[in-house]
């Protein structure tokens, strides 16, 4: 009897270990299967005086079936880029860039054929630290690599500069999904085969950076669509949601707000009063607890417009009044 309970006890966790390790990788398997039609490897070329000339390569995901993919703005930004873009099922085509913003990372280019398999959007706020992702993309020209891991971090921020301009891409997804040259543009997938993610940067070894699928994001990516380019104001802030303190919580009857992390030099920020560890709680007369909460309001509409700023500054609850400028390259 001894020898049989002695062998069940070294059995059962191995058994234990198979059945987990066969249930994750029917799940990276289903969505490699699903997604990877949506994902291309893009070859970038420029215009010479000579002719076409490499430029680079990286990743793209196709947004509808008639053509229109997404992927890193820095894959595909400068003059005369175009190139070809080259999918699992072997079709290889031709696109053009639609438009470009630099200040987000995202671009859309269109590729010139149709029935494209389409890849389905998620939503990167409902994600959770910990949670498994899948990556695919073409790492150093090999079309159409499967890397798996989890989310590592929410909420980070990554600079991004057009020109002079200098503008932190907010709520960025930190993954330890395998990322290297050539990710980039491509797909971060939920355990659904949902994009929730454009990988966008490798900032270590078992650290990759994606700009996130949100609401913000999909504004961008419908403008790029519709006019090639983004119209928005800007206050020149970075910040990250904060716990709002006891006495704050029962005033404003809610939890958190947004916390000033860097305030941008000779920015409406700056002009306003703002500083760094300032707690904004309203913008506009409108409740902010997180980074998407005013990029949602920094639309055309407001630039220009002044727009009351409610604050919290340690004990002191401040009104100020902001003027947002056009955001440009």
């Amino acid at each position: 009897m001894a020898i049989v309970e002695e062998h069940l006890t070294h059995t059962e966790p191995r058994t234990s270990e198979a059945e987990a390790l066969d249930a994750y990788s029917r799940v990276v398997v289903d969505v490699a299967e699903r997604l990877s039609p949506a994902v291309a490897n893009l070859r970038v070329s420029r215009r010479t005086q000579r002719g076409a000339m490499p430029a680079g390569a990286g990743s793209a995901v196709a947004l509808t079936p008639d053509g229109f993919l997404l992927t890193s703005a820095h894959v595909v930004a400068g003059p005369g880029r175009s190139g070809r873009a080259a999918f699992v099922d072997g079709r290889e085509l031709k696109w053009n860039v639609v438009g470009v913003d630099r200040l987000s990372d995202l671009a859309v280019l269109r590729a010139d054929g149709g029935d494209l398999v389409a890849a389905t959007l998620g939503e990167a706020e409902n994600l959770r630290v910990g949670q498994l992702v899948v990556a695919i993309g073409n790492p150093n020209g090999f079309a159409g690599s499967v890397t798996a891991g989890v989310i590592s971090a929410l909420g980070r921020s990554l600079p991004a500069r057009a020109g002079r301009t200098v503008r932190y891409i907010d709520n960025v997804i930190q993954t330890d999904a395998a990322l290297n040259p050539g990710n980039s543009g491509g797909a971060l997938a939920d355990s659904s085969a949902r994009v929730i993610g454009i990988n966008t940067a490798v900032a270590g070894v078992g650290l990759g950076l994606a700009v996130p699928i949100n609401a913000a994001t999909r504004q961008i990516v419908g403008a790029l669509m519709r006019d090639g380019r983004v119209r928005r104001a800007y206050v020149g802030i970075a910040g990250g949601p904060r716990p709002l303190p006891p006495h704050a919580r029962v005033k404003m009857g809610r939890t958190s707000g947004i916390e000033v992390i860097e305030v941008a030099a000779g920015s409406p920020a700056q002009r306003a009063g703002l500083r760094p560890e300032d707690l904004i709680v309203e913008l506009g007369q409108i409740p902010v607890e997180r980074v998407d909460d005013i990029q949602r309001l920094m639309t055309h509409e407001a630039i220009g417009q002044p727009l009351p700023i409610s604050v919290l500054r340690g004990d002191r609850w401040l009104d100020l009044e902001l003027r947002p400028v056009e955001l440009s390259d």
